[in-house]
């Protein structure tokens, strides 16, 4: 299959984002930027949810309730992930959990209603509180994601709206749009996750 033009850039953008994010944080080598390999550790469910200040959002138990500043958890099961109506300002600091559990919702949500049946709810949607889990879940979403861009026709790449995603702003936006958007939400949340690793290795113990 030939990619088209218009999208090649965006789509080589994307795998790159997403390879070196899985490999940061499965291991066992990420490439440090130089072309040569370090190793890394696998993610632990401690460091998944560890919370490098007061105060930071994250995946918690239903039963305990929502972070400070969150008003609900979002998702469905027996954890969700901190939210509120309005975005606060500051935004809060967010865990690895959190981070990891907002970039899959949002590619399985938009896969689901730019190339599926248009059902995707968030409150069926169960985060994973297991860092295992967790990154499976984004293997799954960034490949059902990459196979949904791939099936669009490029004859519909300037329509607005051709995603129904409810949670952002694709009634409003084309295509390309949507798919930079995906772009630089994983390359600004992978380059906060790589960090956040840096720091949980280096914290005081």
């Amino acid at each position: 299959m030939t990619t088209n033009q218009r999208l090649r850039p965006l789509l080589e953008q994307y795998d790159w984002a997403t390879e070196r994010l899985i490999s940061r944080l499965a291991g066992p080598t990420s490439n440090s930027g130089d072309g040569s390999d370090v190793e890394v550790p696998p993610l632990t469910d401690d460091e998944h949810l560890w919370e490098p200040v007061d105060g930071s959002w994250s995946i918690r138990k239903r039963t305990d309730g929502p972070g400070r500043g969150a008003t609900k958890l979002v998702g469905a099961g027996d954890w969700g992930r901190d939210g509120a109506p309005q975005s606060p300002w500051p935004p809060p600091v967010t865990t690895i959990a959190w981070r990891l559990d907002h970039i899959s919702e949002t590619l399985l949500g938009r896969s689901n209603h730019l190339g599926g049946d248009r059902t995707f709810d968030r409150a069926t949607y169960e985060p994973r509180p297991d860092a295992a889990g967790a990154i499976e879940r984004l293997r799954q979403a960034t490949a059902e994601w990459r196979r949904v861009l791939l099936g669009v026709d490029e004859f519909d790449y300037d329509r607005t709206g051709l995603s129904s995603y409810p949670y952002g702003s694709d009634a409003e936006e084309t295509f390309p749009t949507i798919v930079w958007w995906e772009n630089q939400e994983i390359l600004h949340h992978g380059a906060e996750i790589a960090l956040l690793r840096d720091l949980y290795l280096r914290r005081a113990q």
